[in-house]
């Protein structure tokens, strides 16, 4: 009998009670956790990366989902939660740019020489010079990566196991911020391509575009770039500081 008393019908009731508390809890972190994140993002000048919110949030959050509930919470707003490979900060939503005032200094136009460079550089990373040369048929002025590197759209990967150890080149994650994408698997394809009237029609048969790579990570042809590879590329100087 003793038993069976020691488990009180009012003991469901208080169960009941715990998990209510429970779950207003939980919406009450999940509903933090969102400030936290949206303040992180807001406050940077520069994109936050997953790891840096997370390690702000309270334990047990997860952060990468967060940060998608705000991107949804912001899609149809005047202002974006945009996702830039691992990074994320806020943006003017595409489709409002024309209401945004220019600056007063606007862009340099790239050549069609840089464009050509830039999306074979895009599509065939990581590639020589030589190999770009190859694809144009023309070559690459230094001039024409120079300018490239300044817009801090092209970079140096590494170093190609090959004769020579030729510099091998890749794009960066601003080149995907500026151009809206997530991931370089976002680039259009060859259908869309044609559909935005960007490839003639009389393109040769076997014509194709390469996938490009889902990561920065170097292959298994290429060598990370040292302190020495970039004193001779005059990227340093020999003291070991970066030039201006």
């Amino acid at each position: 009998m003793s038993d069976v008393e020691a488990v009180p019908v009012t003991d469901g009731a208080d169960d009941e009670d715990e998990i209510v508390i429970d779950e207003a809890s939980i919406a009450r972190h999940e509903a933090e956790a969102l400030r936290i994140a949206e303040a992180l993002v807001f406050a940077s000048a520069q994109p936050v990366s997953t790891g840096f919110v997370e390690e702000r949030l309270p334990r047990g959050i997860d952060a990468r989902a967060v940060l998608h509930k705000l991107k949804d919470e912001y899609a149809g707003r005047g202002v974006n939660l945009v996702q830039v490979d691992d990074q994320w900060a806020f943006r003017t939503a595409a489709d409002l740019s024309f209401a945004i005032r220019k600056d007063e200094t606007e862009v340099k136009k790239l050549s069609r020489a840089a464009l050509e460079v830039l999306a074979i550089i895009a599509y065939h990373q990581p590639v020589t010079r030589a190999e770009i040369e190859d694809i144009r048929g023309v070559q690459t002025s230094k001039g024409t990566l120079d300018v490239l590197m300044e817009a801090g759209w092209v970079r140096f990967r590494g170093r190609r196991r090959s004769p020579g150890r030729p510099v091998t080149l890749g794009t960066t994650r601003d080149f995907l911020d500026h151009f809206g994408l997530e991931e370089l698997r976002d680039l259009p394809g060859l259908e869309e391509l044609k559909g935005a009237g960007l490839l003639s029609g009389r393109i040769p048969a076997n014509f194709n575009i390469p996938m490009p790579l889902g990561s920065d990570d170097l292959t298994d042809e290429e060598d990370p770039i040292t302190q020495l590879d970039l004193e001779e590329l005059g990227l340093l100087t020999p003291g070991g500081e970066a030039e201006e």
